[in-house]
Parts: structure tokens; C-alpha cells; sequence
């Protein structure tokens, strides 16, 4: 099975209609280089210069204005890891922008049987399920549109937005 990866990927962002879901299971992941000196700065209690995002949150802010919806649920650990509180932070930008993020206790996500893969649910019809290698680095996307397939997302898709919290509320409730 081939995995859409490169333009074709990017495309999936670009393309949709209505909405864009993402559920986020991994403690970590290794995305882009221009992320590592954002994130080394935000760990050295340094200002991060939030340019490095800049073309995600204005395709966001793009989505949004045109009447599409974007969200996604984090399922993470407790107590958080470094990247979960440079992602904590990093949400912040995302949310002004219409990128509506919840937050879930990894704990939670399993008691409520979600699966532990990574994927984004395109206008409730097609998902691309992220694949990674071990060192977290994006592989691609297998893309899957078989309707009994797709309805087990919608409800896990459910299951995840209404078990969770917002970004304030959620670091408020383990503080």
C-alpha cells in the first residue's frame, strides 16, 4: 500500500470542504526542521519567533474565513513532557487563528478505547491514517474511504471531542 506523502499530502489540506479532524496520539513528533530551534529556545525560557508556523496558521485562518471547520484532540501524558508544553504553547497561536484544540489524559483516551494511531478525518468521508517511523518522523498517509471504516472514525472522532478539554481548562484541571 502506498503512502501519499509530499505534495500529495500538502494537498489534503487544501482540498477539503467542510472539515478537517485530526486525532494527535504520540508523546512526540519530529515534523519539520524549522521546528527544532523554536522548540530549543521555548526550552531554554526563550522567545520563540512564531514565523516558523506562519504558513499553517494562514492556511487555518484561510479555512476558516471560507466557512470550514478545523480541530483536532492531543491526547497526552501526565505529568507533561517538554514537547507537550511547547505544543501547549504553540496551540495557543493556533486556537486565534480557528484551529479549535482539545486536550485529552492519554489515560482517558484509553479507558474510552480509542485507537492509538494518528489520523485526520477529511469532510466525514475519507481518512488519512499518518504513519511514522520509530524516531517520530511522518512517513505519509494511507488514505481510507471504505464507509464502514469511516463511521468507526466518525465515532472514535465523537468519542474524543466530547471526552475532552479545552486547552485552558485542561491545564487548569491537572494543575
Amino acid at each position: 500500500m502506498p503512502l501519499l506523502s509530499g505534495e500529495d499530502f500538502e494537498q489534503l489540506f487544501t482540498s477539503f470542504e467542510t472539515s478537517a479532524f485530526r486525532l494527535e496520539t504520540r508523546e512526540r513528533y519530529h515534523l519539520a526542521k524549522n521546528e527544532a530551534e523554536p522548540l530549543r529556545r521555548f526550552l531554554e525560557g526563550r522567545p520563540v519567533d512564531m514565523r516558523w508556523l506562519g504558513s499553517w496558521l494562514d492556511l487555518v485562518q484561510e479555512h476558516t474565513r471560507q466557512g470550514r471547520s478545523m480541530s483536532r484532540v492531543r491526547v497526552v501524558s501526565r505529568p507533561f513532557s517538554d514537547y507537550t508544553r511547547f505544543g501547549l504553547m504553540v496551540s495557543e497561536h493556533n486556537i486565534k487563528v480557528g484551529d479549535h484544540i482539545r486536550y485529552l489524559e492519554r489515560s482517558a483516551a484509553g479507558r474510552l478505547g480509542l485507537p492509538r494511531s494518528d489520523w485526520w478525518l477529511f469532510d466525514d468521508e475519507r481518512v488519512a491514517l499518518l504513519h511514522f517511523t520509530s524516531d517520530d518522523i511522518l512517513l505519509g498517509a494511507e488514505i481510507v474511504t471504505d464507509p464502514t471504516a469511516i463511521e468507526q472514525y466518525r465515532r472514535w472522532r465523537d468519542i474524543a471531542w466530547n471526552s475532552s478539554a479545552g486547552r485552558e481548562e485542561f491545564v487548569k484541571s491537572g494543575a
